[in-house]
């Protein structure tokens, strides 16, 4: 008993033993909220058969849906999805399943800068971005979006929050690596040849605004918390509103053809330091999973036809 007391307090003054990590706060979330918790939630309270539509808005009819649940459940019927109503809420997910919880858990994932496609079905493209993000935040990585797992991908930041993530611009498996590197026609920019509809996403962090206009289309341009400002064009649809705080991986619209464009594509630009710069380098570091350079360190020519 002693030396196992001993040997106790030795291995605590050596450092040898941590304190266990706190798991992250839930979000409080209710009416006026928007972004990809709300879109995340909006999903869960359609897997537990409330009718409400997903729109990453906390309208009267998401209120309603969760008052709904809450009232299920037995808890405070207020609204405010937060750390009494998420447990409840979350369903366990894995690869083979499908459904609108399986959507919740893409959706959590693109919070955090995946680019997976939101179509409910959990396959390898899901189930590898879990296991990713899993060994990231130091989770056992098996794949299974369950109850731990989806406090931390919903209780922490995504995107360009403190981890500083990137996203590509459109799901993982829409176009191949060597897409990435495709130079432009005539200044620093990146064209994604994708039909119309694809899913397009916000690269890091920032605020949105709609862009309508000749030249671009439909489109955002997003003030980036990285100091860049991101423009993407010729959308189908908008996704987000004006002012909307994104993150890395949120949806922001559907690719498309408006504006002066001569088919379906993606057109991104990345400007920092007043000067357009070469996004290829950057996503293609995104693609390999690595971290990309910073905006202000990008070449501003060598990327063009």
């Amino acid at each position: 008993m002693v030396v196992a007391a001993l040997c106790a307090a030795l291995v605590v003054s050596l450092g040898l033993v941590q304190s266990a990590t706190a798991a992250p706060t839930w979000p409080a979330i209710s009416k006026g909220s928007s972004g990809p918790d709300v879109g995340v939630a909006q999903y869960l309270l359609r897997s537990h058969g409330q009718d409400v539509s997903v729109d990453s808005e906390f309208g009267p009819a998401t209120e309603s849906a969760a008052v709904a649940f809450q009232k299920d459940k037995g808890y405070a019927a207020d609204g405010v999805i937060g750390a009494e109503t998420w447990p409840g809420l979350v369903v366990t997910v894995r690869e083979g399943d499908s459904g609108d919880a399986v959507s919740a858990a893409q959706t959590a994932l693109n919070k955090h800068g995946y680019g997976l496609t939101v179509d409910g079905q959990f396959g390898a493209a899901t189930a590898s971005a879990a296991t990713k993000f899993q060994k990231d935040k130091g989770l056992g990585a098996d794949g299974i979006v369950g109850a731990e797992t989806w406090q931390s991908l919903i209780g922490e930041s995504g995107g360009g929050g403190a981890d500083g993530a990137y996203s590509l611009p459109i799901p993982r498996d829409a176009l191949s690596r060597d897409a990435y590197n495709v130079p432009h026609h005539d200044y620093p920019a990146l064209d994604l040849p994708v039909g119309t509809g694809t899913a397009v996403y916000a690269v890091h962090s920032g605020v949105a605004n709609q862009i309508d206009n000749d030249r671009c289309g439909l489109g955002y341009e997003v003030a980036g918390d990285d100091g860049a400002t991101y423009y993407y064009c010729h959308f189908s649809a908008h996704g987000v509103g004006s002012g909307t705080q994104v993150d890395a991986g949120t949806q922001l619209g559907s690719s498309g053809s408006t504006g002066n464009s001569t088919g379906p594509h993606v057109h991104l630009e990345i400007v920092a330091g007043g000067a357009n710069r070469c996004p290829q380098t950057a996503m293609l570091a995104v693609y390999d999973g690595t971290a990309p350079p910073a905006p202000g360190d990008l070449p501003t020519s060598g990327c063009t036809e």
